[in-house]
């Protein structure tokens, strides 16, 4: 009879080294759990949500060894303190390095300092002794050794750069932008259209392949128009197309994982409620003591850092929810029609002319949106139209934009409207200002004095009104603060009301 000796594990005797290397190497979460005390002293905390990140972040990967088409690209949104940077700035360029040497990396910030400390830390995961005992096969080159900008001698590379910054030469095989956008400076509307531009303009060229290079963009919501929304909107329009144009194969998908402090309808994809413990996506690290003080901060700072939204739960400046839809009873004591001329035939901002009408009792009432982008000859065509529907008792508002242009279109426009009475308004164009001009109208509609009738233009005010001061636009909310400030007789707010009357019939 033959014996057969069977091996068992404690039979075997395993090199440490091969046994990190080879279970790090196929697994992106347990490479963060061995390496995670390389550049990080605090003892971890193995909260639900790193593991579903890692795991995410290896899909999107996967396909990039394979040299295969992206599946879609990748927005993450996720509260400060949650260790998103670790994961997905310094980890896994790391991690891809040890299945793709010659990847090319490109990883962006809001500014350069941000980058190159993102970077330096990457590189620093590379240098450490435990990488390097157990991914010898990774060497740094020499002669290209900085923080912004290092090579490893299989080809591969990893570059810093920031928003707004050049990256002439540069085509990654992964993109990763983490945080985009300076929190202290979300409210510019020159800062979001900057930086949507940059990465719409700029990053987005800068792939090995449009069809197999992903975009990692992890960032906090900050403003109803900031990045993440304009990845989503882009999105939604290229599949547009696609149907428009009868493609039968569908346009690049994206993948959105929207993880907010506490549980909300917020939560992407849906099914990781269930890992919310005591409401809460980390009640160790984000558990409601940390929460509460966070909130002392206040609710916008709140609500996009920590819950995802640029708006908070109990609404924004203005409280759309207390407006009422009505019919209203023709008992006025002044009717305003306001125009916004802002807008442009080619896209962008609105040109919108918002009818609001004082009642005897106190109210103020909305009756009429005429709002659109057309060319400068056309829209002043739409403002003698809509005056002679108004008809004369209504007076007119016109808001002079800044310099001299704005200064002639006003006059123009005064000169078509001979027989009404008409006035000027020359306020600020900051977003600051405009917050200002607001207040007063927001006042009235969050005290409930403020009705509108029911139209087909009802949910697009609401929903810039709600949004505001982080709307996408605020053409609305500046025509109705324009018209409400003229009826409350609130002569000076921003700027200042310059009437200019015409005699009529």
């Amino acid at each position: 009879m033959t014996n057969h000796s069977v091996n068992t594990l404690s039979d075997i005797s395993f090199d440490e080294t091969d046994l990190i290397r080879s279970v790090t190497k196929e697994c992106f979460y347990e490479f963060v759990r061995e390496f995670w005390s390389v550049i990080i002293e605090e003892a971890p905390v193995w909260n639900w949500h790193i593991k579903y990140l890692c795991n995410e972040l290896q899909k999107v990967a996967e396909r990039v060894f394979l040299d295969l088409p992206k599946e879609y690209d990748l927005i993450i949104n996720i509260s400060p303190g949650s260790t998103k940077s670790t994961i997905c700035s310094i980890m896994f360029p790391a991690w891809v390095w040890t299945r793709m040497s010659p990847a090319q990396i490109i990883g962006g910030s809001y500014n350069k300092e941000l980058s190159m400390d993102l970077s330096r830390k990457n590189r620093d995961v590379i240098l450490s002794d435990k990488y390097r005992a157990s991914f010898g096969n990774i060497q740094l080159r020499a002669d290209q050794f900085g923080k912004s900008f290092f090579m490893n001698t299989k080809g591969g590379w990893r570059y810093a750069t920031s928003t707004g910054g050049t990256i002439t030469g540069f085509h990654g095989h992964f993109i990763i932008v983490d945080d985009p956008i300076d929190p202290n400076r979300a409210v510019s509307e020159v800062e979001l259209k900057a930086t949507n531009d940059w990465m719409t303009g700029t990053l987005s060229q800068r792939k090995v392949d449009q069809a197999k290079t992903p975009t990692i963009l992890i960032m906090q919501r900050l403003h109803q128009d900031d990045p993440t929304n304009n990845m989503i909107e882009r999105i939604k329009y290229a599949q547009q197309i696609a149907i428009d144009n009868g493609e039968k194969e569908a346009p690049l998908r994206l993948r959105h994982i929207c993880l907010p402090a506490e549980k909300t309808p917020k939560i992407r994809p849906r099914k990781l409620r269930r890992y919310y413990k005591d409401n809460l996506m980390d009640p160790i690290r984000l558990g409601w003591s940390v929460i509460n003080e966070k909130k002392t901060g206040g609710d916008f700072f709140y609500a996009g850092q920590f819950l995802q939204d640029p708006v908070p739960l109990g609404g924004g400046m203005i409280k759309v929810e207390r407006i009422v839809i009505d019919t209203p009873i023709n008992k006025w004591l002044g009717e305003v029609r306001f125009w916004d001329k802002a807008g442009t035939a080619d896209g962008g901002a609105y040109s919108v002319g918002l009818l609001m009408k004082k009642h005897r009792d106190g109210r103020y009432w909305i009756l009429d949106i005429v709002r659109g982008r057309w060319s400068s000859e056309i829209r002043e065509q739409i403002i003698k139209q809509t005056a002679m529907v108004d008809g004369y008792k209504v007076i007119i508002g016109i808001e002079q934009e800044p310099g001299s242009g704005g200064k002639e279109s006003a006059e123009n426009t005064i000169k078509s409207l001979a027989g009404w009475s008409v006035f000027i308004d020359k306020p600020s164009g900051s977003t600051g200002s405009k917050i200002l001009r607001a207040d007063p109208f927001s006042v009235q509609v969050n005290a409930g004095n403020v009705s509108m009738i029911q139209a087909e233009w009802n949910n697009a005010f609401l929903e810039e009104l709600r949004f505001f001061p982080f709307s996408k636009y605020k053409d609305q909310v500046d025509a109705a603060s324009g018209a409400f400030n003229r009826l409350s007789e609130r002569k000076r707010i921003v700027g200042g009301f310059f009437p200019v009357r015409k005699k009529g019939k």
